[in-house]
């Protein structure tokens, strides 16, 4: 059996690999990063070349959660996708490139993407 930090030392290796190969076909674009821990979902639209936020949103903000039952079902991580892109579109981006953090494409990373999709983000 793997120890923890052999395991950490793999995951941060394909987070890395990941970032890599978004850099390579970015063209400039913004990057939406998500963030999953057990209790709350965070998403946010990061500016790479000025190197700053443009629009983020979590299940910790009270605006967000309102008549959810929990802060990391899919339901939580389909209206955090929505809020991100509705502040990224306010923001004036709408083509962003999707950084899953080294994630399967599967479930609450799926759901960020879709609530993103369905206010007018383009990925």
């Amino acid at each position: 059996m793997a120890s923890l930090r052999a395991l950490r030392k793999q995951a941060e290796r394909r987070r890395m690999r990941v970032r890599r190969a978004l850099r390579t076909s970015a063209g400039g674009r913004c990057r939406l990063s998500v963030c999953l821990t057990g209790k709350h979902v965070y998403a946010q639209v990061i500016d790479d070349r000025s190197g700053r936020t443009v629009a983020s949103a979590s299940t910790c903000e009270s605006g967000v959660t309102t008549g959810l039952t929990s802060t990391s079902n899919l339901a939580a991580a389909r209206l955090v996708g929505e809020t991100v892109g509705r502040r990224a579109v306010e923001a004036g981006v709408k083509n962003v490139i999707y950084d899953r953090g080294g994630r399967a494409y599967h479930g609450k990373v799926e759901a960020i993407a879709a609530g993103a999709r369905a206010v007018g983000l383009d990925f």
